[in-house]
């Protein structure tokens, strides 16, 4: 007869965090750690210098947000978490909110775009956790209205995209106003050369923690990929939006791009925002704070948005342009498929961009597969130019061979 196998539900019991707050959590519905949570608070709490890498969605925020509080509140010291944008700062301030007033412990958002005063003002109550995009929090340490000799607590989050956007050198520049004797952690979706450089230069042997190969996306979504001619983006796009019903993330390359298309949203009837750099904080919350209540069915972003949107619920991610760098593709499906939820992903390539998508596909290591739409003329991607032997007016005609892959 077969012992009946018996599973062993993984909770936050064992992990060594406080009662307290495995209360908070439970009162947040928060009952079974990610796997990345279950790896990283142990050694968070410990004290350890982490590396962790999981894949976007996955509670890489309370995998240090818990720790973090865990600790300052048996100390006097400050945590600094720096981001690379806006939206994730933002974001990050509201899960800590969710577990740090019952510590006594408050928290600041320093980022650029917003006014300088009120956070002067807020920094002047002596927050314990100071959340910053490196720009504006190098603009306070200027003007000498913050000070990090007291921060005891590094975290690094969403490092890539920080290297990404060009933050190396603040970075670097901010590190040396920290003290030596601190705890850093740096959490990130891929790991670059240069993230195992700053582990190397600014860590105490960092224990590396990882859920799942670097470049990895979430299990549960399903990604398609359309080779389409440029011209006839629009029709798809269309047609798939008639197919799909829910909410939708919609990718531009650009951020003329993104306020074009969500023109053409418009004229074609759909209730669309936009979010990119050139929009104020107050416009980019706004379309957030629409699109997760239903105001907007449709987000148009460039690539700033790829990190700084937690929804849970977004149906469907369209790569309307596929991105300028690899890595960023899975940063931008990754907003889908969230917190266990199932997800599509879908990306649209010109016959010209067999390159780009085989790099997508070196870093997924998967094959994207390819869909057809009965609307839209099949089409195939080019892969190399050849000259044919035919001469018209004395000159050789280039002709193109397009091949299936």
């Amino acid at each position: 007869m077969k012992k009946k196998e018996v599973r062993t539900e993984v909770t936050f019991d064992g992990l060594g965090i406080a009662p307290k707050i495995v209360q908070a959590l439970d009162n947040l519905k928060f009952t079974n750690p990610t796997p990345i949570q279950h790896k990283a608070i142990p050694l968070a709490i410990d004290g350890s210098d982490i590396v962790g890498v999981a894949q976007t969605g996955t509670g890489k925020t309370m995998a240090f947000a818990i720790p973090v509080v865990q600790r300052l509140a048996r100390s006097a010291g400050k945590c600094l978490v720096l981001v690379p944008t806006r939206e994730l700062a933002i974001q990050v301030e509201e899960s800590f909110r969710k577990i740090a007033p019952g510590f006594g412990l408050n928290s600041v958002v320093i980022i650029g775009g917003a006014p300088m005063q009120p956070q002067i003002k807020a920094l002047k109550k002596k927050p314990r956790i100071i959340i910053a995009t490196p720009g504006r929090l190098l603009d306070h340490m200027q003007q000498k209205t913050l000070r990090l000799n007291e921060v005891e607590i590094l975290i690094l989050d969403e490092a890539d995209r920080m290297l990404d956007m060009g933050f190396k050198p603040d970075i670097e520049r901010i590190i040396k106003f920290i003290p030596k004797k601190r705890q850093t952690m740096l959490f990130s979706a891929t790991i670059p050369g240069e993230i195992v450089s700053i582990g190397a230069a600014h860590m105490k042997l960092p224990v590396h923690v990882e859920v799942a190969p670097s470049g990895t996306a979430a299990e549960k979504i399903v990604q398609e990929l359309f080779i389409v001619k440029k011209e006839a983006k629009k029709k798809l796009l269309g047609e798939l939006l008639k197919q799909y019903r829910g909410s939708v993330l919609l990718f531009s390359r650009t951020k003329r791009g993104a306020t074009r298309i969500r023109k053409m949203l418009a004229q074609m009837g759909h209730s669309a925002a936009e979010i990119h750099s050139d929009r104020t904080l107050k416009q980019r919350r706004e379309a957030l704070d629409g699109f997760k209540k239903g105001r907007y069915r449709i987000l148009v972003a460039t690539d700033i948005a790829a990190r700084g949107i937690d929804v849970v619920g977004i149906e469907t991610v369209i790569n309307y342009d596929i991105p300028d760098d690899a890595e960023n593709y899975v940063h931008r499906i990754g907003r889908t498929g969230r917190a266990g939820h199932e997800g599509r992903a879908i990306s649209f390539a010109t016959p010209d961009q067999r390159k780009d998508i085989r790099s997508i596909e070196k870093i997924m290591n998967t094959v994207l597969p390819i869909s057809e739409h009965p609307e839209l003329p099949k089409e195939e991607f080019v892969t190399r130019t050849v000259f044919s032997s035919t001469r018209r007016g004395g000159k050789r005609r280039a002709a193109r061979k397009p091949r299936r892959w």
